[in-house]
């Protein structure tokens, strides 16, 4: 269970425990991704380094996987703080008010960031299908391979705010 959740669930309830570890498992496989991503951007990027100054000859398709890799990096880390509940938000007025004014800005605000993970999805879509002949530069994949963390992304956002908002009103974790 995660040390920020404020809600407790049922202990009783064995479908919402395992929603819950499903979610939860997503978002370490996405952070997991990430990582692993990272440590092979330094490794090409040693590479680089290597390649320019001691052999010579300086790697240009790095500079291209680099660029997808970051974006992996970058859309599968968002869905995974969607989750955990690790982005940055100003929340301190709205903490401030009623308890009903309070709750109301908090589902507001959650139909918002569906609202934006439904946009990015399709939006993501329309690049992929767009872009599935074109061909990144100097590797030769197809540019739909910078667009796809998009739908990614997009639908783990929407999953994600679904199962907070359904924990919330249920008042089970599933956040």
């Amino acid at each position: 269970m995660n040390a920020n959740s404020d809600t407790h669930q049922d202990p009783n309830d064995k479908q919402t425990s395992f929603l819950d570890r499903v979610l939860d498992s997503a978002a370490v496989g996405c952070l997991i991704i990430a990582g692993i991503l990272l440590v092979l951007l330094i490794i090409l990027f040693g590479w680089l380094v290597f390649g320019r100054y001691v052999l010579n000859d300086t790697p240009t398709w790095v500079e291209q996987a680099s660029l997808l890799i970051v974006v992996y990096i970058t859309f599968l880390g968002a869905a995974a703080g969607v989750r955990n509940h690790s982005h940055l938000s100003i929340d301190f007025i709205r903490e401030g008010l009623p308890d009903f004014w309070n709750k109301l800005f908090h589902g507001i605000a959650d139909f918002f960031v569906i609202g934006f993970g439904i946009f990015m999805t399709y939006q993501g879509a329309l690049l992929v299908l767009n872009n599935l002949e074109r061909a990144i530069p100097m590797i030769g994949l197809s540019e739909s391979w910078r667009a796809a963390p998009l739908v990614i992304c997009g639908v783990l956002i929407v999953v994600f705010s679904v199962a907070d908002m359904i924990g919330k009103i249920t008042n089970s974790r599933l956040k």
